[in-house]
């Protein structure tokens, strides 16, 4: 998105001469067009490492989206987790593209940000509410509910009349029946299942009253109630089992497993870790910072690396970076150019001046001067090498060397939105001029 504000700013800065000179905004917009499709065409031949894209390159990927937004040592470590977690829901068998809302981002102010980590299964941010309930359970069953284990007022407006103490004490117990019945179900499944060594874990989306919880913490139960909706889907995509609606279809084939569930109290918070899944297709990234703006800078650069992950994952193909792509552009435009009769090679011309502003913007950056860095990899591509600029020492860099990589889509949807925008940009102040002029005549 920043490379398309630029590159749309530059169009429009270089184009503004040539409209000062009388060229009418119509000739520069043909121009764009000519230039988009030969920019389509240069950037499909341009890719690289197509249907070769490996743990490797996607580490790459990430790293290069990142470190222009965290320190390297932190970049680098995000990177590697942001891999990990698309890989980890990336269901490789299934028709289902890959589903970022399966991975949670979490975050706790704890620790340090290099204490950031990938938890392959879930983390809640919530515990169990009986003091009595284990806060550490090994070899899970996981049963995932969204069953009201609480009384619950009816969806209609009624009432209910009595004449004695003794109905009302009749109403109390079928009230309350109802409820336990319902939790003598769930214990009976945990006893049918649960080998010696091994424990029950219930998350219910609804309530828990607080004689339910008593009778799951005299099983050894660990119950959470009030789970998000969210986390059903991610509880069982990480787990196994499925969600049931009812405690009479209840078997052991609807039940999850995780090797590890426990709980973590953080100040007067409380989160529950649920790890250890056998084969987990949704994961938690866990964010750890000092403070919020660093939690909030980090979850940010998450969102970004996941994106960036997934995208060449699903392009299967990935472009060099540092600016090779831009030059290597630019000359073949300032090339075709010659080609183009009329005055719409003006607007090639432009499109391929436009370009440069991206290497130049990573030299002004990084400290170098803009013009003798782009004329240093300008050199390079004339010589017949994709090269790009090394911000470290402001010479050129092979971006295949040094793993510095950029998404296809994303330089595809530069070259599409960039020329469209402009010439919109451009269209628009030429109909408001006339407009003013139509004016002014009557």
């Amino acid at each position: 998105s920043t490379s398309t504000v630029i590159f749309i700013g530059e169009l429009l800065k270089l184009a503004e001469r040539h409209l000062a000179e009388g060229v009418h905004p119509r000739l520069i917009c043909e121009g764009f067009d000519i230039a988009k499709k030969e920019a389509q065409d240069y950037l499909d031949n341009f890719k690289v490492l197509a249907g070769k894209v490996d743990r490797e390159v996607l580490n790459c990927v990430s790293r290069t989206a990142l470190r222009t937004k965290l320190h390297e040592e932190l970049a680098d470590h995000i990177g590697n987790v942001c891999v990990d977690a698309v890989l980890c829901i990336n269901d490789k068998e299934s028709d289902v593209g890959i589903d970022l809302f399966m991975i949670e981002i979490m975050h706790m102010q704890h620790k340090t940000d290099l204490s950031s980590r990938l938890v392959k299964g879930l983390v809640l941010d919530h515990g169990a509410r009986h003091p009595d309930m284990p806060k550490v359970l090994k070899n899970c069953h996981l049963l995932v509910l969204n069953v009201d284990l609480e009384y619950m007022k009816s969806e209609v407006s009624s009432n209910f009349f009595y004449s004695s103490a003794d109905q009302r004490e009749k109403l109390v117990e079928s009230e309350r029946k109802l409820v336990d019945d319902k939790v003598r179900q769930i214990i009976a499944l945990k006893r049918a299942v649960c080998k010696e060594g091994e424990t029950f874990v219930v998350i219910n989306q609804k309530g828990i009253d607080p004689l339910s919880l008593d009778m799951m913490a005299k099983e050894g139960i660990l119950g959470l109630r009030r789970a998000k909706r969210r986390n059903m889907e991610r509880l069982a995509k990480a787990c196994g089992g499925m969600a049931m609606n009812s405690t009479d279809e209840m078997t052991a084939d609807c039940l999850g497993w995780a090797g590890m569930v426990y709980e973590e109290t953080l100040g007067e918070e409380k989160y529950t870790f649920v790890e250890e899944c056998k084969h987990p297709h949704s994961c938690t990234i866990l964010v750890k910072g000092p403070n919020k703006h660093t939690i909030e800078q980090i979850k940010d650069a998450v969102r970004d690396g996941l994106r960036a992950v997934k995208n060449a994952i699903e392009d299967d193909a990935i472009i060099p970076g540092a600016g090779a792509f831009e030059v290597g552009l630019s000359l073949h435009l300032r090339e075709k150019s010659k080609g183009v009769e009329g005055r719409a090679k003006l607007g090639v011309q432009v499109y391929a001046d436009s370009l440069l502003v991206i290497p130049k913007v990573l030299a002004s950056n990084a400290g170098h001067d803009a013009m003798d860095c782009l004329i240093t990899v300008q050199d390079e591509h004339t010589a017949g090498f994709v090269a790009g600029l090394d911000v470290s020492t402001g010479g050129t860099c092979a971006p295949q060397e040094i793993g510095v990589y950029d998404n296809y889509r994303v330089k595809r949807q530069m070259i599409q939105s960039a020329g469209v925008i402009a010439s919109q940009l451009l269209l628009v102040d030429e109909i408001m001029r006339a407009g003013v002029a139509a004016g002014k005549k009557g």
